[in-house]
């Protein structure tokens, strides 16, 4: 398990993910409404460290852009 900081830019030209400073920077295409930009970070992050969607948790931040993430089937 592991649990990453994220602040998440939406209406992102692409998506992509970054780090700077120790705090990972989530870009999404997804617009901030009815939860579509929280939906496009959990598939963005799952790419990113090849793991299924359902192993990607938002722990704290579901309406806020900096977020707590938990990562399941990492170490």
């Amino acid at each position: 398990m592991k649990k990453i900081k994220i602040k998440v830019i939406p209406n992102a030209r692409k998506n992509s993910v970054s780090e700077e400073s120790g705090i990972f920077k989530v870009r999404v295409t997804a617009p901030a409404v009815d939860g579509k930009a929280n939906k496009a970070v959990i598939e963005v992050l799952s790419e990113f460290y090849q793991v299924k969607k359902r192993e990607v948790k938002i722990l704290r931040g579901e309406k806020s852009r900096e977020k707590l993430v938990e990562i399941i089937s990492l170490d």
